[in-house]
C-alpha cells in the first residue's frame, strides 16, 4: 500500500505525518530524533530522521512514499514526488479535517503572512472564505509584545504566558488603549512598544500584571473579531490553528465564550499541524480523528537491550506492581520518569513521556525548577487528572485532552503546594480513555493513595533539550537531572 509523507516546518520544528490509506499511522517531530531542539529540515529538504524513524516503526521504506505533501519551498529540493500546498490552507486543514465536526469556521493565527486567514469547512472540503486580512495579525502582537516585557528569542511568547498566568484575571487600563481591532486588521497605537516596556520597569510584581493585561487585552481583541467573522451558513463549530493557540490562557477565553457552541484546538496547532493537514489533505481528503500518541513506540526487548548495554541495575516488574512503585515514591515526594507506549506527538507531555510530581509535596516547585528545570522558582507546572476530578477541583473549559487550557483551582489551599502564586492559574490534562492506560491507572492509585488522582506533569526532558523519544534518552535524561525514579514500561531504576 501507498504511503504518503505529510512536511511542515522546513526552517525550526520539522515535523513529518506519515498516512496510509485512510489512517494517519505516525506523527514526529525532528527535533525528538535529532536531540536538537526545534530542528527543522536538512539540507536534503526533509526531515530525514524524523521521517527513516517512523518508517521503520512501520516495516516501510521510502520507496513505499508517492508523495511528500509540503507547503514549505524548502521541501522541493528533496529528489521525492513533492505534491505542495499553501502553508495557511495546509493549517486550515490540519485543524479541521481532525475536528469532529460536519461543517465549522476555521480561523488560522500565525506568524507568517497573511497574520489572519478564514476559511469554511464542510465535509472534506475545506474553502477560503470571501474576506482578506491586513497587516500583523494576534500572533504577531503575541511575540511583539514578549519583546516589548523583555522577553526575546525563542519561547518568548512561553515566557509572557507564564509572568501572566501568576494573575491572569488582572486588567490594567493603560494597557487597554494600545491596541484595537478592525473587521480585517488590528490598530496599534503609536511607540506602543516602548509605552509596554516602561510600564514593566516596575517591581516583580508590576510585572506579572502587566504581562497579564497584555494577555487578556489580545484574547479581548481576538474574541472582538470572532464575533464579526463572516461564517458559513448554518455553521456553529469554529477550529483555530496557528502558533497563537500554543498559549492555553487564550484557549481558554475561546473555548469559555459564548460565541460558538463548541471549539476544536488540535494536538498541535504550529507545524504539527502543517504537516498533518498537507497529509490529510493529499490525493484524497481524509476525515479522521487523530490520537496525540503516535510517536514513535519501543518494545520491551529494546527497552531491555538498552538498559544491559548500558550495564544497569533495575527491575522487572508486572504493569501492576510498576504503577504502585511508582505511587510510593510519588506521595514520599519523589520526582518520577514515566515512559510508555507512542510518544506525543504534540508540544506536550501526556503521559507518555513524562516527569511526574505529587502535587501536594511541601517542595514541589523547589524541586521541580531548582533541581530539576533550572528556572524561577515563580514559574509554574501543569496537571494531568482524571476528568471528573478536574471538573471537581477546577473552573475551567469542559475538557482539555491535550494540556491546551489554563483552569483555577477552586480550593486554594488544597493546592497550595504546586501554584507560584495566590492568584495563579495552571495548565491542566484532563485524562480519559484518550490517554495510555497505565497513565489513568497510575492516577486511579494515586488518587486512592492520596485522595485526588492528580498528579503534576511536565515534560520529560533535560534542561533546554526536546522531550525524550527513545529509552536511551530517558536514561540519559534520568542519570544527569533531579529525577529520583524511572519507570520504562515494566523496568524500574531507582537512584
Amino acid at each position: 500500500m501507498a504511503l504518503i509523507a505529510g512536511l511542515g516546518g522546513a526552517a525550526r520544528n520539522g515535523c513529518v505525518a506519515l498516512r496510509h490509506d485512510d489512517f494517519i499511522i505516525g506523527v514526529c517531530e525532528q527535533e525528538r530524533v535529532t536531540r536538537v531542539r526545534g530542528a527543522g529540515f536538512n539540507a536534503s529538504g526533509l526531515p530525514d530522521e524524523a521521517l527513516d524513524e517512523l518508517l521503520r516503526q512501520a516495516g516501510r521504506c521510502r520507496r513505499d512514499i508517492v508523495t511528500c505533501a509540503v507547503s514549505e519551498p524548502a521541501a522541493c529540493g528533496s529528489g521525492m514526488p513533492v505534491t505542495t500546498f499553501d502553508r495557511s490552507f495546509a493549517q486550515a486543514c490540519g485543524a479541521f479535517l481532525p475536528s469532529p465536526f460536519e461543517a465549522a469556521t476555521i480561523v488560522v493565527c500565525d506568524r507568517h503572512e497573511p497574520g489572519v486567514t478564514l476559511w469554511h469547512g464542510r465535509g472534506k472540503t475545506v474553502t477560503p472564505a470571501d474576506w482578506t486580512w491586513h497587516g500583523p495579525g494576534f500572533a504577531d502582537l503575541l511575540s511583539e509584545c514578549a519583546e516589548a516585557a523583555g522577553f526575546f528569542g525563542v519561547g518568548r511568547e512561553q515566557r509572557l504566558e507564564a509572568l501572566a498566568r501568576l494573575d491572569p484575571d488582572h486588567c490594567d487600563e493603560r494597557v487597554t488603549p494600545l491596541f484595537a481591532v478592525d473587521d480585517d486588521s488590528l490598530r496599534l497605537a503609536p511607540n506602543w512598544q516602548e509605552r509596554v516596556a516602561d510600564l514593566m520597569r516596575g517591581g516583580e510584581r508590576e510585572r506579572v500584571r502587566v504581562a497579564a493585561a497584555l494577555q487578556a487585552r489580545i484574547a479581548d481583541l481576538l474574541l472582538q473579531f470572532l464575533s464579526r467573522i463572516p461564517r458559513a451558513a448554518g455553521t456553529a463549530h469554529l477550529c483555530v490553528s496557528g502558533s497563537l493557540f500554543a498559549n492555553s490562557s487564550i484557549n481558554s477565553r475561546i473555548r469559555r465564550a459564548p460565541l460558538f457552541e463548541r471549539v476544536f484546538i488540535p494536538v498541535s496547532p504550529g507545524s504539527g499541524a502543517v504537516a498533518v493537514g498537507s497529509a490529510m489533505q493529499c490525493v484524497e481528503p481524509l476525515r479522521s480523528s487523530l490520537s496525540p500518541f503516535l510517536g514513535p513506540a519501543y518494545s520491551l526487548e529494546e527497552i531491555k537491550a538498552v538498559l544491559d548495554n548500558c550495564k544497569l541495575n533495575y527491575q522487572w516488574v508486572s504493569p501492576t506492581d510498576a504503577v504502585g512503585l511508582a505511587v510510593d515514591d510519588l506521595r514520599k515526594g519523589r520526582l518520577v520518569g514515566w515512559f510508555e507506549g507512542r510518544m506525543e506527538w504534540g508540544p506536550r507531555a501526556l503521559g507518555s513521556r513524562s516527569i511526574l510530581a505529587n502535587p501536594f509535596s511541601e517542595y514541589v516547585l523547589d524541586n521541580l525548577n531548582h533541581f530539576l528545570k533550572k528556572r524561577d522558582r515563580w514559574r509554574g507546572f501543569a496537571l494531568s487528572g482524571l476528568a471528573p476530578a478536574v471538573g471537581q477541583h477546577f473552573d475551567g473549559p469542559e475538557t482539555s485532552n491535550y494540556m491546551e487550557c489554563d483552569y483555577m483551582p477552586r480550593d486554594r489551599a488544597t493546592f497550595r503546594h504546586v501554584l507560584p502564586g495566590p492568584a495563579a492559574a495552571v495548565r491542566v490534562q484532563t485524562v480519559d480513555q484518550q490517554s495510555p492506560p497505565r497513565f489513568r491507572e497510575l492516577l486511579r492509585a494515586f488518587g486512592e493513595r492520596a485522595g485526588i488522582p492528580i498528579l503534576v506533569n511536565t515534560s520529560f526532558n533535560g534542561f533546554q533539550e526536546p522531550i525524550v523519544c527513545t529509552p536511551r534518552d530517558a536514561i540519559r535524561v534520568f542519570f544527569g537531572t533531579g529525577i529520583d525514579t524511572l519507570v520504562l514500561d515494566q523496568f524500574v531504576i531507582r537512584k
